[in-house]
């Protein structure tokens, strides 16, 4: 019964669309239905789901440091020192010394003069490239960009267009119908979060000096992956003074929430006032800012978890290829598991959790229909024994399902 003073959505035009979407229940109806599934405990190589422990296979936290003890104390004494949040934006009451210390640890990380944060990934790739790139001005990105680079370059005002994925031709021969004279900005992932693949970067960068374009790489996946110390893959390249824009989020590698971008001092201070998602969004709260902090004095100091990272990752990549399963071109942590099948995709992630193991199905508009896949992700934590049990599941419902 609708309250009353009130109208309901059964009659409203703008809701035709929500009453059209059957999608998600008919998944339900299925018993496949894989979003939103509830954890019960913290994110680490097992997690707890309906009173049952599951191997996660699914998690973006590629070092294990989710639930590092370190980490869980920097975060209660920041609380205990700021309070739960700041009550504003960094534009105007909401700046800590705890952020500017942050900022200034990210910058000597990716070895920029200058790093803004962000309360969010997404918030970075909308506020950065909205302003960057005007009218009259030119955005060019690869085609499996992430979702938040995709909106950034939709909500700017220069004219947007995209090449075929890491496809450095397709690039050029955009750049070259382009006026010489006008603003460029590429826009690229440093890692590919469904494919698993690197930016060709050495080109990006070669075809960016011949067209006079600035680059910007979304290094999400990148931080605490490849580099030096963890400092991404613009380190991994050495094309550090190549690149003008590094972006990194802090729900990956970094244990926390938020993001930012890196760049020379007088780029940063105009996106300090200019970006619309900082000045108008309230600041990262600070028991965020320190988890983050000390995550990246961990991986600092601690450079074996990488390296565990990197043997667990041929260790589970070596596994899947001698079942003959297709990873298709991945080079990082994240193994694309090609089903190809929408139905099957669903089927394998659902007995694999009945099973013991959590991975995520990624199907349209993630990828494009018939390249659905499970995303398998690598942590530094996970042991051999966990990856051999991962292996004998993949095995047994990839030939029950018959995909092997």
């Amino acid at each position: 019964m609708t309250p009353a003073g009130t109208q309901g959505t059964a009659d409203l035009p703008l809701f035709d669309k929500v009453r059209a979407f059957k999608s998600a229940e008919q998944v339900r109806a299925a018993g496949l239905y894989p979003y939103f599934r509830m954890i019960s405990s913290a994110q680490d190589t097992e997690v707890i789901m309906n009173g049952r422990k599951v191997l996660m296979l699914g998690s973006n936290s590629y070092l294990g440091l989710t639930n590092h003890p370190k980490i869980k104390e920097a975060a209660m004494a920041a609380v205990a020192k700021y309070g739960s949040g700041c009550a504003g934006s960094r534009f105007l009451n909401g700046t800590l010394d705890l952020h500017i210390e942050l900022e200034e640890a990210l910058a000597r990380l990716v070895n920029k003069p200058a790093v803004l944060l962000y309360s969010t990934g997404f918030q970075v790739n909308l506020g950065v490239i909205s302003v960057m790139a005007g009218k009259d001005e030119y955005i060019l990105a690869d085609k499996s960009n992430h979702a938040s680079l995709v909106e950034g370059c939709r909500l700017a005002l220069g004219d947007y267009s995209r090449f075929a994925h890491n496809d450095m031709a397709a690039l050029e021969a955009r750049l070259q119908k382009l006026p010489p004279e006008a603003g460029k900005l590429i826009v690229v992932d440093g890692v590919f979060s469904m494919e698993g693949d690197i930016i060709n970067l050495p080109e990006v960068c070669r075809l960016a000096r011949e067209h006079r374009a600035a680059v910007m790489v979304d290094d999400a996946h990148g931080i605490g992956v490849l580099g030096p110390q963890g400092a991404g893959t613009v380190a991994h390249f050495g094309l550090t003074d190549e690149v003008q824009f590094i972006m990194g989020t802090f729900s990956k590698s970094l244990a926390s929430l938020g993001g930012f971008i890196a760049s020379d001092a007088a780029t940063i201070d105009y996106l300090k006032h200019h970006s619309k998602t900082v000045i108008f969004s309230a600041s990262m709260s600070p028991a965020n800012a320190a988890a983050v902090l000390a995550a990246v004095k961990i991986m600092q100091s601690e450079p074996e978890r990488i390296e565990r990272l990197w043997h667990n990752t041929e260790r589970m990549k070596k596994g899947l290829l001698s079942l003959g399963f297709d990873l298709g071109g991945s080079q990082t942590p994240i193994l694309p598991v090609y089903i190809r099948d929408l139905l099957k995709t669903f089927q394998f992630c659902k007995r694999l959790e009945q099973e013991g193991v959590f991975v995520n199905p990624v199907v349209s508009p993630g990828i494009p229909p018939g390249m659905e896949l499970l995303r398998v992700s690598l942590m530094a934590t996970h042991t051999d024994a966990q990856i051999d049990f991962a292996l004998d599941k993949f095995a047994k419902v990839g030939r029950e399902l018959g995909i092997i």
